[in-house]
Order: C-alpha cells, then structure tokens, then sequence
C-alpha cells in the first residue's frame, strides 16, 4: 500500500515492477569460462569473414608504404593507391591481392579474438550504473582497455605479422629484379629465423604493439562507448542500425590513430638484414620515425591512410555485425 488511513507513508515493495532490481538486469553476463571460448572463436570468425572482404585494400596500404621508401631512394614520384592496386592487378595477378592470407589467418587467431576478449575482462571492474539504471564506461577507462590489450595481443602476435608483411611485400621486390624471399607462411618463418633467430620474430615489436594499442583502442574501446553514446542519444535499441553506426565510427578512429605506427611497422619489418641479423635502414623505432619525418616529410606518417580507412571502416563493420550476429543467434547480450 501506498497510504493508510493514517495518513502514514509506506516505503513500496522491492518486488514492484517500477523499482530497479538488484542485479541489474543491464548489467553485462557474468564472466564464464563458455562466454570467454564463445566470444573467443565467435571474433575469430568475425575476423576471418571482414578480412576475406577487405585483404586487397590491407595488401595495398602495405605496399604504398613500402614503395614510399623506394621512391625516395630512387628519386621516383611517390605512387598512388589506384595506381599500386593497378600495378599489382596487371603485373603480378589477381593472387597478389591475397597474399600473406594465410598468415593473416593465423594471426587472427591469436591477435584479434584475443584482444576483444582481453578488452571484455578488463572492461567489466570499471563499469558502473548511473542513477537511470544505465551501465557506464567512462571513455578514458575504455580506451585504455583496450590500448592494454592490444598490446599483449600484438606482443604475443607478432612473428605473424612479420610474416605476413613480407608476404605480402614480395611481389615488389621481384619486380625490382631482387631475390624471391617466401613463397609460403613456413618458409617465412623459416627465411626470418635463419637470418635472426628467435630475437627476429619480434622486429619492430615496439611500433607494431603501439600500433596494435592505437587501434584496438580506437576499434574496440570506440566501438564499446559508440555504442552506449548512440543508444542513449538516438534511443536506439540493441540491433543493426546502432551496431553499423558504432562500427562506422569504430573503424574511422582507428584508422586515425593507428596510421603513423603502421608505417613504421611497415618500413622496420620489411627492411632487409645483414648476415648477422642488423638492420640496414633503420637501427630502431625511433630512428625510423626521425628520418621519415626529416627525409620525406611528417604527411608520410599518414601515407596509407585512405586505404587504410577503406579496409578498416568495412572491417570494422563487417567484423562486429558478424560478431554481434553470432552472440545473439547463442543467446548472448550485445556487446
């Protein structure tokens, strides 16, 4: 009851329907051993089938950032996306658009589902009901989530990611009339461990986890507080619309953030090494960014950037509309 004759207020049962119930039923699934498998192989699925719609445009971006190198020693104008996806097309086929695909694979195995999983795990002490009964996640909490994750994934990841650049840079170097390196992921690994042992499985280690920080910050820590911001905004539910305008936003701030450190990334893994493992361009990270910035100009921390956006906005969509799918066909809440 509300009021008795007695004029006597009366605190209202906790079982009323208008009364917020504890736990809130908002709140994110309890932290399992199947909801982490689940989320686990569901991102590497996800990540599989964006990368087998957007690879050409990632194998593109890796080769303008290399051919960058070679034009300023060369003295050669500096290419164009169309024209380095024009070249590859007419000179070397079709198959030089996948190439490093199965390396790519593997490394979505390791990288990608691991960093979404990371992220969710630290996420969850920080996240909060406000007094609307809304979970929250402040923005620097999220990104530095996911800046954390990133970097342990990238760390664990990265012989995968040299693989796959020298992969997919090795069409290049034979048009240049150079010696074929690869012809396959175990002939990568093998070629990089004769040359530099162990130790060069993780070359550019440095610009590749501040990369992968960068971008796991702006892709998945965007991905989370976009998604909270436009349902509270737009009051829009849980489904497509807010899911792609959440990706859309995800994919174009990592392409911002993650840019500069994927050219360095690029320029470190793809140098070529003396017989004793040394590098021949670059001693490390930050001489690499020095000599960029004072040979070629600061913008070519950002050459790339176009097709990497065009790879990462469709990635970021296809990537989280197909991870979302698939935990909601299981039963799961969104993410």
């Amino acid at each position: 009851m509300d009021k008795d004759e007695r004029d006597y207020w009366h605190l209202r049962s906790i079982y009323n329907e208008e009364v917020p119930r504890f736990p809130p039923t908002n709140m994110v699934e309890p932290l399992t051993p199947r909801n982490v498998l689940q989320l686990y192989f569901n991102t590497f699925i996800g990540a599989n089938l964006a990368e087998s719609c957007v690879f050409p445009l990632d194998v593109a971006k890796t080769r303008m950032q290399v051919d960058g190198e070679q034009a300023k020693r060369s003295g050669a104008r500096m290419p164009t996306f169309r024209a380095t996806l024009g070249n590859m097309i007419k000179v070397e086929g079709f198959r030089s658009l996948y190439a490093g695909f199965s390396a790519m694979v593997t490394r979505n195995l390791i990288f990608n589902s691991l960093r979404v999983v990371l992220y969710d795990i630290f996420r969850r002490p920080f996240l909060h009901l406000n007094d609307r009964n809304e979970e929250v996640l402040r923005i620097h909490l999220a990104l530095g989530c996911g800046f954390t994750a990133g970097c342990i994934a990238q760390a664990l990841a990265n012989p995968f990611d040299i693989v796959k650049v020298r992969m997919q840079t090795e069409g290049r170097r034979r048009q240049l009339g150079y010696e074929a390196r690869v012809n396959n992921m175990v002939q990568a690994f093998v070629d990089i461990y004769r040359h530099g042992g162990v130790p060069s499985m993780w070359k550019g280690v440095g610009p590749s986890c501040m990369r992968a920080c960068l971008m796991t910050a702006g892709d998945v820590g965007s991905y989370d507080i976009s998604k909270r911001t436009f349902k509270r905004l737009l009051e829009l539910e849980d489904g497509l619309p807010l899911r792609f305008l959440s990706s859309m936003c995800a994919g174009f701030t990592a392409s911002v953030l993650s840019n500069p450190a994927d050219v360095i990334k690029s320029r470190m893994m793809n140098q070529p090494v003396d017989e004793n493992g040394k590098n021949l361009y670059y001693k490390n990270s930050i001489e690499c960014i020095r000599r960029l910035v004072r040979e070629e100009g600061a913008l070519t921390l950002y050459k790339g950037l176009m097709p990497t956006w065009f790879r990462l906005g469709p990635f970021s969509v296809l990537f989280w509309l197909s991870v979302e799918q698939l935990r909601q066909w299981e039963g799961q809440a969104g993410f």
